[in-house]
Formats: structure tokens, sequence, C-alpha cells
């Protein structure tokens, strides 16, 4: 889906389930909430502070929640896309239309700006031990300038580098990723920095 620049243009390059995304819109819509697009997709914040993001995918609609982990999901409807990787995000998926529940749908956005308020958030945390993986070790080894520009990275991003190489299956594709990761270290670039700047 190409980059929207407005929540309208957004709904319109959806190639399906533009009705449930138009429900979900009028639902935030009503809130206190101020919508935006960030990461290319309708995001609603409060305070500057993201709360909840809207997204269309190949076979279904998501609402997700920022802090979703600390609602009480009394409905059991929210999962955690990426358990490995995500700590406080939940999303909520509609197939269809009928799929709505918007007594429920409110009462979940509406404790989510309230957690928002009282600045209710997910410890997650940051000590993690920091595992380079081979390929990466030693390509640091072999480069000084590269060992240099990556030793003044902050242990997140360093981190990000390493699970960039970690997480890749085959050994080809742990190479292709260290061949795009090494300009970016050297340009002290972190692998993820064009989305902090959304």
């Amino acid at each position: 889906m190409p980059q929207s620049k407005t929540v309208e243009e957004y709904i319109l390059n959806a190639h399906s389930r533009q009705d449930i995304l138009m429900v979900l819109r009028d639902l935030l819509k009503w809130s206190e909430l101020t919508e935006t697009i960030k990461w290319g997709a309708p995001c609603y914040s409060l305070n500057g502070k993201n709360v909840v993001g809207l997204g269309v995918f190949k076979e279904h609609v998501a609402i997700w929640f920022f802090q979703g982990a600390l609602l009480k999901d009394e409905g059991n409807v929210l999962i955690n896309a990426q358990s490995d990787k995500t700590k406080a995000l939940r999303q909520w998926r509609f197939v269809n239309a009928e799929d709505l529940d918007e007594e429920l749908i409110i009462a979940y956005i509406n404790e989510a700006i309230e957690n928002e308020r009282q600045n209710r958030r997910v410890i997650i945390s940051r000590n993690k031990e920091l595992i380079i993986p081979p390929e990466l070790n030693e390509a640091l080894s072999e480069d000084t300038n590269l060992r240099i520009a990556f030793a003044k990275f902050s242990p997140g991003k360093q981190r990000e580098f390493a699970n960039y190489i970690e997480n890749a299956k085959q050994a080809k594709t742990k190479q292709t990723r260290l061949e795009k990761i090494i300009p970016m270290i050297n340009n002290n670039i972190g692998l993820n920095d064009k989305y902090r700047k959304c």
C-alpha cells in the first residue's frame, strides 16, 4: 500500500475492509484523541503520546493499543502479535464489519485514554545482555573504524543491530543483513532511526 499523508487517503488506498476502517475511525474521532499519520498508518494520540493505531492487513484490520498490556481485556479480544518482542503493544483484529462491537471498542479506547492520562506504562527491562552474533563480531574485530563507530551507539541500538543479524534464519540472509548495516553503523545511523523520527 502506498504511503498515505492523511487518514482519508489511507482508507481510500486500502484494498479491502474500508468499511471496518471507517467505523473504527469514526469511533476514535469521537474521542479526545488527536488523529495523525505515523509510520504510514492512522495513529491517535493524547498530549503527543501514542495511544491507539489502525492498520489494514491482508487478512484483517487491526486496532492496536500502544500500552495494551495494561488494559483489563474483559472481552478477551487482545493479542500480542509478537510475544517474543512486544511487551506493551496489543491488537484487536477484525475480519468482517459484523465483528465490530462498537460499545466494547469504545470501552477499550476510553480505558486506554485513562491509562495515558495517568501516565501508566509497561515497565520494560532495558538491561538485557548484549550478545553479538559471530558474523557481526568478526566484522567488528576485522575493522577498527567499524568497531569504534559501533561503540558510539547506545546499548539498545547495538542490540537492535545484533538481533537483526541473529534473527535471520539462513547464513546468506545474515550476510546480506550484515552488508546492509555496516554502512549504517559507519554513518551513525541506527537500524530503526527512520521510525523514531515519525
